[in-house]
């Protein structure tokens, strides 16, 4: 795959967070972005659920309600924090609860929770206030876990990719380039920043890591979709999004038509201790 992190990101020294005219894009067409972008694996949601204290829930971030979605499912009571109120219009018409805040300016007006969740979105929150704003609303044992997915596109998808990406948009700030090899080491910035953040905020147990594996099939509509539901192709005119799915759109096709994408959905997360 291009070598992108979960939602891509500026190089340094600007971190994600701060990046928020990427971050407030997804909204301009929830509707792709909720048929588009995939789910998440059951064996997560399970875990999750299972190894928390109880069944009420916040979903960090939620969009369109994909995550929370699948928590309800899974017996949790769910509410959402969403910045973009285009995306939390959305969510609240399949039923779910959504409140129109960043995550750090979000009033919890003395709730509590027993999981805290944030699927492709908690590097668009400060790390460390993100973290310390988790420890003021999860119980003790509460658990708090940030997950995002690491894929990795076929090699010939993400050369025309990275190729029809810098003809139509030379300069560009995002660095996008294929690798041939795993590209979990890729995303690992933003699981330690994640992970660090825990750390400096105090108030819970050393993070871990869970991670689940899993594939999807992409057709080339299914799959040219999705692409403009990512980050640096939110904001480009028509003309140029066009020509970078024309681009991938030939790569695909000289693989048959589609192609089966390799995921990892990775989890960061820690337990609220006992306030001191």
């Amino acid at each position: 795959m291009p070598t992108i992190s979960p939602e891509p990101t500026p190089p340094a020294p600007t971190a994600p967070h701060q990046y928020r005219q990427v971050a407030e894009s997804f909204g301009a067409n929830p509707e792709r972005y909720d048929r588009a972008r995939p789910a998440y694996p059951a064996a997560l949601i399970n875990r999750i659920v299972t190894e928390s204290p109880g069944p009420n829930l916040l979903d960090v971030g939620c969009g369109t309600g994909i995550a929370a979605r699948q928590f309800r499912a899974a017996g949790c009571t769910t509410l959402g924090v969403e910045p973009d109120a285009r995306m939390a219009d959305f969510a609240r018409r399949s039923g779910i609860d959504v409140e129109v805040a960043t995550f750090e300016a979000w009033d919890p007006a003395g709730r509590t929770f027993d999981a805290i969740v944030a699927g492709q979105a908690w590097h668009w929150v400060d790390p460390i206030a993100g973290a310390a704003k988790s420890a003021q609303v999860l119980r003790t044992g509460g658990r708090l876990a940030p997950f995002w997915h690491v894929f990795q596109l076929p090699f010939e998808v993400a050369q025309a990719f990275s190729e029809v990406y810098e003809r139509v948009i030379p300069g560009s700030p995002f660095n996008i380039q294929p690798e041939r090899g795993p590209v979990l080491g890729v995303y690992e910035p933003i699981l330690t920043k994640a992970a660090d953040g825990i750390r400096v905020a105090g108030g819970f147990t050393d993070p871990e890591q869970w991670r689940f594996d899993w594939e999807q099939h992409y057709t080339r509509d299914a799959w040219l979709d999705q692409m403009p539901s990512h980050g640096p192709l939110t904001q480009l005119p028509p003309e140029q999004l066009a020509q970078i799915l024309e681009g991938v759109g030939t790569a695909i096709d000289a693989l048959g038509g589609g192609f089966t994408m390799p995921y990892t959905t990775v989890v960061v997360t820690a337990t609220r201790t006992a306030a001191e």
